[in-house]
């Protein structure tokens, strides 16, 4: 899964709903590359984030923004289990 950068915490909470719902629409209606040719010429626009990065950066910053609607930022505690210093 793809890991959030927090590029979007500089947006609005509302321009970030918006992207959301954007996202939400490619992602429905399957677009994700237009491209056009002609006589030997051919033009492409891709997307700059895939929209899957897209999701994910919209939630990490709405829970940074706004964390009792949608919920705390997920952390992942280590626990070093190994206490086996035998030789010390």
């Amino acid at each position: 899964m793809a890991r959030p950068t927090g590029c979007f915490l500089i947006l609005s909470q509302a321009r970030i709903e918006a992207l959301v719902e954007k996202a939400y629409e490619n992602l429905a209606s399957g677009r994700v590359l237009m491209s056009y040719s002609d006589s030997g010429t051919s033009v492409s626009k891709d997307w700059p984030m895939t929209v899957e990065q897209v999701m994910v950066e919209c939630r990490y910053a709405l829970q940074i923004k706004d964390p009792q609607q949608y919920g705390g930022i997920d952390r992942v505690r280590v626990y070093n289990g190994l206490w086996n210093f035998r030789g010390l």
